[in-house]
């Protein structure tokens, strides 16, 4: 199982920083599931085969200081096994700058999913 920032997340959020890309702000992050088997790598631009339900609006919060939380619940259409997820920064296409995966949840349809991404910023001096 492997949770990772993927550099092209890390560049969105230094092009969020630097003011070459705008914020999608708390109402502009979605979560996305996928099917597909794979470890999360930093390389990652999808999901490991990206399910047919539609990305959700996440609700973002600030449990602290140095942290940013995303949370949003998926709904399946049909019965399938899920192995990672992600966040984007848009409904469709996008940014994928969180990836999860995991041992694969078995679900029928009407079966949901709530992930919980926390995002815990460290200091980087050297």
């Amino acid at each position: 199982m492997a949770d990772v920032w993927t550099d092209a997340g890390q560049a969105l959020v230094v092009d969020i920083l630097d003011g070459t890309a705008s914020s999608p702000g708390g109402t502009g992050w979605y979560v996305g599931w996928g099917t597909g088997a794979g470890t999360a790598a930093v390389t990652d631009t999808t999901l490991s085969t990206e399910a047919t339900e539609a990305r959700v609006q996440v609700t973002c919060s600030q449990p602290a200081a140095n942290q940013s939380r995303y949370v949003g619940t998926i709904t399946a259409d049909g019965t399938k096994t899920i192995t990672n997820a992600g966040i984007f920064n848009a409904s469709t296409s996008g940014t994928l700058w969180l990836h999860s995966d995991f041992t694969g949840v078995a679900l029928n349809a009407s079966d949901s999913i709530q992930f919980t991404f926390t995002v815990t910023w460290k200091d980087i001096s050297e």
